[in-house]
């Protein structure tokens, strides 16, 4: 069952009439389930592309290797890109796009621990670039990062 948040942010886009699609590395599709499971699911949800794997950021959204290779794949510079690329694909009014480290063994540093989650969201009036470190094991991780996303949303589209 989705988040009362997640459910309050489907409302609002339906609300609005637009759809959401997403570009999903760290929350591996789990964004677009949640979403698929609210009541307006069929009125909002566009789609979404797992990116998990550098090949996919690469290869089917097109994010320049050397973007990668700068800012490594768990980044603001290369979510930004992803948001980019899956919203033309899509056509979305809302794209989201989220990378970030849930478990060890990625580009984790001292000023990028475990946690650390990018998100960038395209939408009609703003493009809303946020960075934030959770606490708690991946799927805690992953849950509370679909949560910001809809509050980030719901902040944005509430005051049009």
């Amino acid at each position: 069952m989705p988040s009362d948040i997640v459910m309050k942010c489907s409302k609002a886009i339906a609300s609005k009439g637009w759809n959401i699609a997403f570009a999903e590395s760290a929350t591996a599709g789990r964004m677009s389930a949640e979403f698929a499971m609210t009541t307006h699911s069929g009125e909002i949800l566009r789609g979404g592309l797992v990116c998990y794997d550098i090949f996919v950021k690469e290869q089917i959204l097109n994010v320049p290797h050397t973007i990668i290779e700068k800012y490594t794949p768990e980044s603001a510079e290369v979510t930004q890109a992803l948001a980019q690329q899956a919203s033309k694909i899509f056509n979305s009014k809302i794209t989201v796009a989220i990378t970030g480290l849930t478990s060890p063994g990625g580009s984790e540093t001292e000023e990028k621990p475990v946690g650390t989650i990018f998100f960038y969201i395209i939408t009609p009036s703003e493009k809303i670039n946020h960075r934030e470190v959770f606490e708690g094991n991946p799927e805690e991780i992953v849950l509370k990062a679909i949560d910001k996303t809809a509050k980030l949303i719901i902040d944005s589209i509430s005051s049009l």
